[in-house]
């Protein structure tokens, strides 16, 4: 009987599954999007304005060698935002919620910077633990002003005085990843005989700073002695910065935060517990015995011999650890190391790293190494050789070591470059202690555990915890995009559709290079695949891209609307029972819109009904005042309107105005109802 060929069940699985993506497709999205919104390379995130301004001035361009100057540091806030203060004041209730302080580290010349003279901070409500706590912020405009000594022996001509200021904005209830802000202010060293001009007043600033010699570090010195003032400053981060640095948990474990010995002992216990049951993993326990035993054949009956064998051996797996540091910290330049997860790709991308080494340890795939990886087996004869061998059988820990980098490589990585080399290199002596003691007492190993249903748990149980670790991370990652970018909070389920749309292109391309070798199927469904990929990525693009447009408007127009007063139009609002009163009191025409995130047919019919015109333009006149019901979850308020409408689903559009005794109500409704409704509504007749 003739089967039908793989290109045929295939072709014919792929042809059901773009009926129904398109069937589920916005009609817009199904024509094409056209213009630079349905340019699949533009940024589907894109920019926004900055919640805070940063600028620097000097009181005067012009100095003398052994002068003084003043630099004032603006922080121009946009309104309702703020920032922490130089030295927070933490409220109990906030003991672990607040983000990073703001600081200002000056660069590297031939001046020295002093005391920072801080602006007085101002107290708001925050929010950020599901209650209302006051603390003290800064906010507005405010101004640091930074004293500057010239060195005696700077040269003339032009001086840059460089300076970065780190701070971290938040609103009421959320924070926006940290920013540095390089700034640099340029003046002009001329001969003590040339006049310096004027010099301009800096309102605030306390000039007796100058009254006294500084420290190193900007503060007042001890003594009176300022023969130092030539040397050149080399900057240093504000008091308290490390004490600002979070630790973290290994199996229940806190790592002490702030750094400093205890920190890094516990650290370093902590790894070597890590490299220990690394051993106790299937990737290493079951070649242990073999391992030990290759060295034992070479030693002889020498203990001795034995025993500098397996300690060139574990100095061989101690330097492989060591040296995965080196690529660990080259992420470190991105950022403060402090800050460094406050970048949301590299802290949702770590997470999904983390997601699939523990996906592999549950069995759900196999983590292996090429098998040339498992070939090299060099002879442990010699100091030199067992070094080797004790390099290789680190490697064999590479697929299961998840578990101990999704605890600990974070918390050492936000405490400094010291602590990422004692973590990887305690964890290669926690790994090397096994092979170290049973060379020396090679009767051990018969009592060593085997590979079986123990040692799955194990693995298991790491897998458990680390795909913990990696929630974490995704969830920390998704946060501070959506901090940054607010207009996609109600749009993350469509970019994870779209990535399993792209999961499934890439997959399709895999099986079928791996089933065919015949290149018509091979061409036919990659670009199948791109389709399938393509299709779920411009719909995402799309959403964004108009969310981030109605985002903006609607920012400008209340920023407007605070300063004048006036009933915001043109943008859709959340609906209250009291702006509708408002609305219909002042002679506006209503539309309410009754939607929520999961119901396809709303978003379908919002799309190609209004928003295109001339329904757009009609709904942004000055007259108009939208307002969006959404039913996502419990809306008590909006279920009560519905309900008053006598209907009980969505969607639901309802159009109010002075030329309608009754309101206007439909689920299904065509551009040219709307456009008829709305004219009735403003009293057009009909």
């Amino acid at each position: 009987m003739h089967m039908p060929s793989f290109t045929t069940h295939l072709l014919r699985l792929l042809a059901m599954t773009l009926l129904l993506t398109v069937a589920n497709t916005p009609a817009r999205a199904q024509a094409g999007f056209g213009g630079s919104k349905g340019d699949l390379f533009s940024d589907p995130f894109g920019e926004q304005a900055p919640a805070v301004k940063v600028s620097a001035a000097a009181d005067s361009d012009v100095v003398h060698p052994g002068g003084e100057l003043v630099i004032a540091v603006t922080l121009d806030h946009t309104e309702g935002y703020h920032t922490n203060p130089h030295d927070p004041v933490v409220p109990p209730e906030l003991e672990g919620f607040i983000p990073v302080a703001t600081e200002i580290r000056p660069g590297e010349g031939p001046f020295r910077v002093g005391p920072i003279q801080w602006p007085e901070p101002h107290e708001v409500k925050v929010n950020f633990t599901g209650s209302a706590v006051p603390y003290l912020v800064y906010s507005g405009q405010a101004v640091a002003f930074v004293p500057v000594r010239i060195a005696h022996d700077a040269p003339l001509g032009p001086l840059s005085i460089d300076l970065e200021v780190v701070y971290q904005s938040c609103d009421d209830v959320s924070c926006l990843p940290p920013e540095t802000v390089p700034l640099s202010v340029t003046v002009r060293v001329v001969d003590k005989a040339e006049d310096t001009g004027p010099v301009r007043t800096l309102a605030g600033f306390d000039a007796s700073v100058f009254d006294s010699p500084w420290d190193d570090n900007g503060g007042d010195a001890p003594a009176a002695n300022d023969n130092a003032e030539s040397e050149p400053s080399t900057g240093s981060a504000e008091p308290g910065a490390e004490a600002r640095r979070g630790g973290g948990t290994f199996f229940g474990i806190t790592i002490p935060a702030g750094g400093g010995a205890a920190g890094m002992v516990v650290l370093g216990l902590l790894g070597a517990a890590g490299g220990l049951i690394l051993n106790l993993t299937p990737c290493v326990l079951p070649v242990i015995p073999i391992k030990v035993m290759t060295l034992s054949q070479h030693a002889g009956e020498n203990r001795v011999r034995a025993a500098v064998l397996g300690l060139w051996m574990a100095l061989g797996v101690i330097a492989f650890w060591a040296g995965l540091a080196i690529p660990v910290l080259s992420i470190r330049g991105f950022t403060d190391p402090s800050r460094i997860f406050g970048i949301w790709w590299l802290t949702a991308g770590i997470g999904a790293v983390i997601a699939v080494m523990s996906l592999g340890l549950l069995g759900l795939f196999q983590i292996t190494l090429p098998q040339k990886v498992y070939m090299v087996n060099p002879k442990a004869d010699t100091a030199w050789g067992s070094f080797v061998f004790g390099v290789m059988t680190a490697v064999l820990g590479l697929p299961c070591f998840g578990f101990v980098a999704g605890a600990l490589v974070p918390a050492a990585i936000t405490q400094g470059t010291g602590f990422v080399v004692v973590l990887f290199a305690s964890m290669g002596v926690g790994m090397a202690l096994p092979y170290l003691v049973l060379s020396i007492f090679p009767g051990l190993v018969d009592k060593l555990p085997r590979t079986g249903p123990a040692s799955e748990l194990v693995k298991q149980i790491m897998a458990l915890l680390l795909l913990a670790a990696a929630a974490y991370f995704i969830g920390s990652g998704t946060i501070a995009l959506v901090s940054s970018k607010p207009y996609l909070a109600k749009l993350l389920h469509i970019w994870v559709a779209a990535m399993f749309g792209v999961g499934a292109g890439l997959w399709l391309v895999l099986r079928t290079f791996q089933i065919t070798r015949r290149p018509t199927p091979r061409v036919v469904f990659t670009l199948v695949a791109a389709v399938i990929a393509g299709l779920g990525l411009l719909v995402a693009v799309r959403f964004t891209d108009d969310a981030r447009e109605e985002y903006e408007i609607r920012a400008a127009a209340m920023r407007e609307a605070s300063d004048s007063g006036a009933l915001l139009t043109s943008v859709w609002l959340d609906y209250t029972p009291k702006l509708k009163e408002r609305a219909l009191a002042q002679g506006k025409v209503v539309v309410q819109d009754f939607t929520a995130e999961w119901c396809i047919n709303c978003k379908v019919i919002e799309k190609t009904v209004l928003g295109v015109e001339p329904v757009k333009s009609a709904l942004k006149s000055d007259d108009t005042v939208l307002l969006k019901v959404d039913l996502t979850g419990k809306n008590p308020d909006g279920e009560a309107a519905l309900a008053a409408l006598g209907r009980t689903g969505i969607p639901t559009l309802a159009i109010y105005g002075p030329g309608l005794d009754e309101p206007w109500v439909a689920s299904a409704y065509t551009p040219e109802q709307v456009i008829e409704a709305i004219r009735r509504a403003k009293g057009g007749g009909g």
